[in-house]
């Protein structure tokens, strides 16, 4: 079957980002795809040249064993996101959200993963501790974990065994503090067809009594629209 879509593009073309950096979940399945699809073979040659150049940017470094799986799981959250987006990706303003642009960047979708892969490697590589606060989540998602961490000013949420979002949502997160309504962060993301995801949480923790996760629509809301399907509670 041929993939192909107007004006060079493909279909399959989001993946190229995921597939050279090691967290597309069937590899295999896309090399045979490669082998008929030159606009995925050109993308993925561009790809290469970006991912190489990533991997020289900073010192190597001795890193946890963890670290690896927390890394992809953050480019499959970003994957999965622009994927949720569907044909609205293709307008040229999207009201919020990780990505902005035309569809076909897989070049924003592997600097946006190399970013948080970076943002990750710093904060693993400071003195400050790190604390981890599991969370509970809605009954209806027969075991589900959600769990955040925090490391200095470095704070990351990381769900699994979460269902897809419904077809054009994604899933945003909220910090709620003392008093007030739960407040919006850009802080958008999918999960993979594994139901892992990873996300940074934005801001700061300051002041924040609880972070919760509700099912929104693709670029996010100002105001949650359903209930929170997740939540962890910060100590005061």
């Amino acid at each position: 079957m041929n993939e192909q879509q107007p004006h060079g593009l493909c279909a399959r073309g989001d993946d190229a980002a995921a597939y050279v950096l090691g967290a597309l979940d069937d590899p295999d399945a896309f090399r045979g795809h490669l082998a008929t699809c030159e606009a995925c073979r050109a993308d993925l040659a561009q790809l290469r040249q970006t991912a190489d150049l990533l991997a020289q940017a900073v010192p190597r470094t001795n890193a946890p064993d963890t670290m690896r799986e927390r890394i992809l799981a953050v480019v499959r959250s970003e994957a999965e996101l622009l994927r949720a987006a569907g044909e609205s990706s293709d307008r040229p303003h999207r009201p919020r959200g990780r990505f902005f642009g035309a569809r076909g960047s897989a070049i924003a979708v592997a600097v946006a993963a190399a970013a948080a892969a970076l943002a990750i490697a710093l904060a693993v590589r400071t003195t400050a501790p790190e604390r981890i606060s599991h969370g509970a989540v809605s009954p209806a998602l027969t075991g589900a974990q959600i769990s955040l961490r925090q490391s200095g000013s470095h704070a990351e949420l990381t769900v699994s065994n979460f269902p897809q979002a419904p077809y054009g949502k994604v899933y945003e997160v909220w910090l709620k503090r003392a008093s007030g309504a739960p407040q919006p962060t850009d802080a958008l993301f999918g999960v993979t067809t594994r139901g892992r995801g990873a996300i940074a949480v934005p801001g700061g923790l300051k002041g924040v009594r609880e972070v919760l996760i509700t099912s929104e629509p693709a670029g996010g809301s100002p105001r949650p629209t359903s209930a929170p399907v997740a939540r962890v509670v910060l100590a005061a």
